[in-house]
């Protein structure tokens, strides 16, 4: 595993500003581009790179419904984009990157290809089907029966979240969220996690709509969710949280440690997506490993194949994997 010194040697910084970047330390002052070139040379290091069989040559577009800032706000689509890149890169294959604030840039360019991470909306849906026939969706699959997609079954890993929970005894177990809409605002989008959440913890008959909050997938959000539990529930507050990606989850470890409240001891932690700060994070965090960067050189190798001339839709479901760490180990509640 890549060290924290490792990351503040390629990028060019110290140790100490490494360390408060990744723990999203609020008090650090330094500039985006700071931030987002930590955040990379993290995530880089844990990518491996693998063999190709053969170099292409051409032009694809990669289009992200984040913008560049938000992208610095979860690491999970800038892992996805990086798994992209890398494997573009493998095969010779140029990339021309937007964001979701500059798409209708994208329709001006003449591209072999399109690869569109994150959500979009029907209206969106249409528009990019008229630059090209080649698309490949990442993280959404809008339709299955008309386009490819790479995805992850998010209602699995909470499945397996709760069956840990469980095992070690945990019964009061909230959940923090958060609410998403699609970029022109034409619908909320629903989220597998907290559906699942509810439905399983209905069936044993353990849910508490009390325990239930949502805000935006942000460190910050994470954070001042975590400061309403506490206020509201007191001595009462449960023995685990499942929040629904990492960078609440930093947030809410961080609440709770400036409330003097021990984690895993007295409260257990649990994100989604084991991206590069999960393993720096105090106390290190346990997660739900998506395997953000094989996402990405899949949805490549997929869009190849469309490029190739393969007709008939793709929809391929990546596995997850439960990473135990500090955040959660070995805290059997009675």
């Amino acid at each position: 595993m890549a060290t924290i010194k490792d990351i503040a040697q390629q990028a060019g910084v110290s140790i100490a500003t490494v360390s408060r970047v990744l723990n999203y330390d609020a008090t650090l002052s330094v500039s985006d581009e700071t931030k987002k070139r930590i955040f990379e040379v993290a995530e880089a290091l844990d990518y491996k790179k693998k063999a190709v069989r053969k170099q292409e040559t051409g032009k694809i577009a990669l289009l992200q419904w984040y913008t560049e800032k938000e992208e610095l706000g979860d690491l999970y689509y800038m892992s996805i984009r990086l798994g992209v890149e890398n494997r573009c890169q493998s095969h010779g294959i140029q990339v021309v990157r937007f964001f979701q604030d500059h798409f209708e840039e994208l329709k001006s360019g003449e591209i072999q290809g399109l690869i569109a991470i994150g959500k979009f909306s029907e209206k969106q849906v249409k528009e990019l089907e008229a630059l090209t026939e080649n698309i490949v969706y990442v993280d959404y699959s809008p339709d299955e029966e008309r386009y490819d997609s790479v995805v992850v079954d998010f209602g699995k890993a909470v499945e397996k979240v709760l069956a840990f929970l469980w095992e070690n005894g945990h019964k009061q177990i909230g959940y923090i969220g958060g609410k998403e809409m699609f970029k022109d605002e034409t619908a909320v989008i629903e989220d597998p996690r907290e559906r699942t959440f509810k439905r399983l913890m209905k069936e044993k008959g353990l849910f508490h709509e009390a325990f239930m909050y949502s805000g935006s997938y942000s460190v910050d959000d994470g954070y001042l969710l975590m400061k309403k539990a506490i206020r509201e529930h007191g001595q009462e507050l449960p023995t685990a949280f499942f929040a629904a990606n990492d960078s609440i989850a930093v947030g809410a470890l961080r609440a709770l440690l400036d409330e003097g409240i021990a984690v895993p001891e007295r409260v257990n932690i649990i994100g989604v997506n084991d991206v590069s700060i999960a393993k720096y994070v105090f106390p290190a965090l346990s997660t739900v490993k998506i395997y953000t960067e094989l996402m990405g050189e899949t949805a490549v190798d997929t869009l190849l194949e469309r490029i190739e001339g393969r007709k008939t839709p793709k929809k391929i479901t990546i596995a997850t994997k439960l990473i135990i760490r500090d955040s959660s180990f070995g805290t059997k509640v009675e």
